[in-house]
């Protein structure tokens, strides 16, 4: 969700275009002979923002000394952040752009895939890219692709890519979807998604009456787990799977919601676990959008002024202050760092 805001001035874009080439000037091929695993994470960037500590349970998650570190810039509005562990790279889109992007510690940024969301010849579209990314157990790209109102598939390997889709579901009760935004797929390769409506545009029909979230199961079929939320964003499962986590991007009822799953990943119970309406305001630049659960149970959740860190029984450990409108994160795969995608920023910190 790319929140309004005035045009960015020609000095902002011209920090960020300076800092892309800062971050990731081509290095000579001696740098790269000597480049080795240790020396890549203690490459220097600029930093920015700063941690609030609310309670000491954060202690046991980020370190003292943690710094937000900027990767690259210039972005347009950056989304759906997605980890390759094989391959210790970063990809995420940037949804105006219709594009995503790969980032490694080694080689910086390269294109990956253009188109990633729409693939018709309409060009002033506010939000035709991809968001949400994840992988299935094939390692498959599955993308929520906001132009084209579906969950897609990527039909050629992670390694090779190509601006080539498998359409996985499109439609409930035979009327197009808003616009797919976030999903999690749980270990028996059910995919759960949001619906919002920010994808669509003025000419587009909007179908639905319900920003719903649903469930893709294994065998192809779709259901509505939740139809009572104005703005379902964000999206995730509990380490095991048996609760899902939902964020709403309603500036007037700004809130984490925990459900619980039964024995068919259905939705059989719900509950508010966090209410931050009252921090939404100018100085805290941003709203509940995308999620990340850690192995511990904890939520790191875009919100208001940053990634809020929420325990699983909704308590506010404290906040990442980004200082911009944050839009997603996720871990490595030995959750070393958190990655976080913020606006027209690539931002990452080290956690415990």
């Amino acid at each position: 969700m790319k929140p309004e805001k005035p045009m960015k001035n020609f000095l902002i874009l011209l920090f960020g275009s300076l800092l892309i080439f800062s971050c990731n000037s081509p290095k000579t091929e001696s740098e790269n002979s000597t480049l080795d695993k240790d020396k890549e994470s203690k490459t220097n960037y600029q930093t920015t923002g700063s941690i609030e500590r609310l309670l000491p349970e954060l202690d046991g998650l980020i370190p003292n000394e943690a710094e937000i570190e900027i990767l690259a810039s210039g972005f347009d509005w950056i989304e759906g952040p997605l980890w390759l562990a094989d391959q210790n790279a970063l990809l995420f889109s940037d949804v105006p752009q219709n594009r995503i992007w790969k980032w490694t510690e080694k080689d910086s940024l390269e294109l990956f895939l253009e188109p990633s969301g729409y693939l018709g010849d309409e060009e002033n579209k506010r939000e035709p890219g991809s968001n949400g990314l994840m992988l299935d157990a094939e390692g498959n790209l599955i993308l929520c692709q906001h132009g084209e109102r579906q969950i897609g598939k990527m039909i050629s390997s992670i390694n090779q890519p190509k601006a080539e889709y498998e359409i996985l579901v499109n439609t409930f009760v035979g009327k197009k979807f808003n616009s797919p935004n976030d999903l999690a797929i749980n270990e028996g390769g059910a995919i759960y998604f949001t619906d919002p409506p920010y994808g669509l545009d003025p000419w587009n029909t909007k179908e639905l009456d319900i920003q719903g979230v649903y469930q893709l199961d294994f065998m192809g079929n779709v259901s509505l787990q939740i139809d009572s939320l104005a703005r379902p964003n964000g999206i995730g499962l509990s380490p095991d799977d048996q609760h899902l986590y939902i964020a709403q991007s309603d500036p007037k009822q700004a809130r984490y919601y925990q459900y619980d799953l039964d024995e068919n990943g259905n939705v059989s119970a719900g509950r508010m676990i966090l209410d931050v309406t009252q921090l939404v305001g100018m100085n805290n630049p941003g709203l509940p959008d995308g999620l990340a659960v850690h192995s511990s149970g904890h939520l790191f959740a875009s919100g208001p002024g940053g990634i809020l860190i929420i325990s699983p029984e909704g308590k506010h450990l404290g906040t990442i202050k980004t200082e911009r409108a944050t839009s997603n994160c996720t871990f490595d795969a030995d959750e070393n760092y958190l990655y976080m995608t913020a606006d027209m920023d690539l931002l990452r910190i080290q956690l415990k």
